[in-house]
């Protein structure tokens, strides 16, 4: 499948803000079953390109002159569903081990994922987890944010697709699986999703396999991979601080869309 991604975020101030600094995970890269046939962003800032640790491309924007508000557009195009391995791992899958602030456990959490403790992992153990953590879980806004640890979010009862990524992470890590949380893009046929997505990766014998546990499903080629990280920190699209500002209201959209393939 071919896909063309707008993905806009605005910030706005009722203070002039006289410096900012970000760091943009917002670009895609080939592997993974998918292939970027061209992607750029554009911000009324300077921007500068690295890899980080995790093997994101993470673009640095610095505003060093007063400013009111900030305006990032990536967009692109990129086709999925390919044959395309997984990039070379950089770190060493132990480091997905590392329990973080987002991904602890407690009591209620250990116990739940005893149940999916077996001498031998296989994909089908882990859907079985996925299920049973949404059956959990269910899809609900407006009770968690981006900084709700994953036990706290299970005891609620109620999450979104970063506490469902964060509590099975937190479930594979206890078990003694690597996992690592994703940032991307979904496809929906009806354009339900007007924001960014998240799922899981975890490392079995076979190699890393993606659940959007939200969905209930492995990824497909309705997915679109942007970032990896040990949690949503290391992986959100959109990262930073600044100096001044007052108060500041950000508005994101998102729009993935279709392309026919050509003949």
């Amino acid at each position: 499948m071919q896909f063309t991604i707008n993905h806009r975020t605005h910030y706005l101030y009722t203070d002039v803000v006289n410096y900012t600094i970000q760091k943009l995970r917002l670009t895609p890269q080939d592997g993974f079953g998918q292939r970027v046939k061209r992607w750029e962003i554009r911000v009324n800032g300077h921007l500068q390109r690295h890899d980080d640790a995790y093997g994101n491309a993470e673009h640095l924007l610095v505003l060093d002159t007063p400013h009111e508000e900030i305006n990032i557009l990536a967009t692109g195009e990129v086709e999925t569903g390919l044959d395309t391995p997984p990039a070379h791992d950089l770190l060493p899958r132990e480091i997905y081990l590392r329990t973080t602030a987002l991904t602890a456990t407690d009591a209620t959490l250990r116990n739940f994922a005893e149940q999916f403790r077996y001498d031998r992992f296989t994909g089908q153990i882990l859907d079985e987890m996925m299920h049973a953590i949404v059956d959990k879980v269910p899809y609900y806004r407006g009770v968690t944010n981006v900084n709700t640890p994953a036990a706290e979010a299970f005891r609620s009862g109620h999450g979104v697709c970063q506490d469902h990524a964060h509590i099975f992470i937190a479930c594979c890590r206890y078990l003694g699986i690597p996992a690592r949380y994703v940032s991307g893009y979904l496809f929906t046929d009806d354009g339900s999703l007007m924001e960014s997505h998240a799922w899981a990766d975890a490392c079995l014998p076979s190699g890393w396999i993606s659940f959007d546990v939200s969905n209930r499903c492995r990824t497909n080629g309705v997915h679109v991979r942007l970032a990896t990280g040990l949690d949503y920190s290391d992986a959100c699209p959109v990262s930073g601080m600044r100096v001044g500002g007052g108060l500041e209201t950000m508005t994101v959209g998102v729009h993935v869309s279709q392309l026919q393939s050509q003949q």
